[in-house]
């Protein structure tokens, strides 16, 4: 891929704070970096830099990108923020020096805790990422890893489906190859979580207030969508499952709009449902937390494999059926389940899945409702109260208050 801006477009777009580097769109990009900066940078490094890197500090040492990025890590499927590059001067998490600071510190304590000294050189530079969570490295140290793009995701224990520990995955060879990764993974005009609503608002903006030429915009925004992965073309041709990035985009969109025809015609392709599309979630868990039921449906038909707390992931009110195909091919009854079936609404469901429990049932519900009941409880208090905003709302944790509260097996 090239770019089709003259020199003129270019210095047009860089007054409305926008440059372009490996094909790829930046906004509110910053000042680019001296050659002593750079310079005083690499005597920090085990290695030279390599000269991507020196083009783009030369091209803006700063800036933001709006594109998808995943990685595998630890056997979950990640989605990467690599929204931010690093800059001198910045506040906060987006300060170049500062990261580089502390990574300096992190080799001090880590050689120190082997009993070694450190030699001062760093093999891993952080140039961007997102807040503390994730970060981009790039390796500088001598050898076949030089030049490597490294990614590293702060681990959340305890929280469900997310990486028990911190992440690292190398994503590209070079910098040229991490910014081709960087993609579009849905449409704007379809999901308002795209990252490129960013980019096209910001358009928008410097358009309206900051006088940049309509036609300039429309331009680089058509530039900028050609960063689009299309499945679709090849779920027409019947190539799709060649490759493992499409046939997930493929069936990430399929759970996203409860389409149960487009789960049959991926499964009628050979597809595989047994690994992680979400974290460590597989398709059926991320069908559930979506409320994708007639596609769950399409994937128990399939055969799809189901955890043992499928029923702990279900947030609406679910039909008796959907639960007694996730009980039949995997998934544990217990008074969990039966308290998330009555707490959504569907007391017939509840009841299929105490049915399965076996004796105690009654006993080990009543504890759970309570704990539940109490919970919710507690939220719309503090929701009416406006101290806490819940996705539930004031009416939904009432609801599910006096759902729990008016079963009873």
């Amino acid at each position: 891929m090239s770019h089709p801006f003259s020199s003129d477009e270019l210095r047009v777009l860089r007054e409305h704070g926008i440059a372009l580097f490996a094909d790829r769109v930046l906004i509110a990009v910053q000042p680019p970096l001296a050659d002593t900066r750079i310079a005083e940078i690499e005597t920090a490094c085990a290695g030279p830099l390599p000269q991507a890197l020196r083009d783009l500090w030369r091209l803006t040492a700063g800036g933001e990108l709006a594109y998808d990025l995943r990685a595998k890590m630890d056997g979950n499927e990640e989605a990467l923020s690599w929204s931010e590059l690093f800059y001198d001067g910045s506040d906060h998490y987006r300060d170049l020096q500062g990261w580089i600071e502390h990574e300096q510190e992190c080799a001090d304590e880590a050689a120190a805790d082997d009993g070694e000294t450190w030699n001062g050189k760093l093999r891993y530079l952080p140039i961007g990422g997102f807040e503390y969570c994730d970060r981009i490295y790039v390796a500088v140290e001598p050898g076949p890893r030089a030049g490597n793009i490294v990614a590293w995701k702060k681990g959340l224990p305890g929280w469900t489906h997310a990486l028990q520990q911190d992440g690292i995955a190398t994503i590209a060879p070079d910098l040229h190859a991490a910014f081709a990764a960087l993609c579009l993974e849905t449409d704007p005009e379809h999901d308002e979580d795209s990252p490129s609503v960013r980019v096209l608002e910001y358009l928008d903006e410097r358009v309206s207030d900051h006088a940049m030429p309509q036609a300039l915009a429309d331009k680089l925004t058509a530039f900028y969508l050609r960063a689009r992965v299309d499945w679709r073309g090849p779920l027409a041709a019947g190539t799709l499952l060649e490759s493992a990035h499409l046939a997930g985009l493929a069936l990430q969109h399929a759970l996203a709009h409860d389409d149960d025809a487009l789960v049959h015609q991926l499964a009628g392709l050979g597809m595989r449902f047994d690994q992680p599309l979400r974290g460590s979630a597989t398709p059926v868990e991320v069908a559930l937390m979506q409320h994708a039921y007639a596609a769950a449906n399409a994937l128990l038909q399939a055969g799809a494999p189901v955890s043992a707390t499928a029923i702990h992931r279900i947030d609406t009110k679910p039909s008796a059926d959907l639960v007694q195909r996730l009980l039949a091919q995997g998934a544990v009854a217990d008074a969990l389940g039966v308290a998330r079936c009555v707490a959504c609404g569907s007391p017939e469901a509840a009841r299929r899945v105490a049915q399965a429990c076996g004796e105690g049932i009654g006993a080990a519900y009543a504890d759970v409702r309570d704990t539940m009941a109490n919970s919710y409880q507690e939220d719309l208090r503090r929701v009416r109260a406006g101290k806490l905003g819940h996705y539930l709302g004031a009416e939904g944790l009432a609801e599910r208050v006096a759902n729990l509260r008016a079963f009873s097996l």
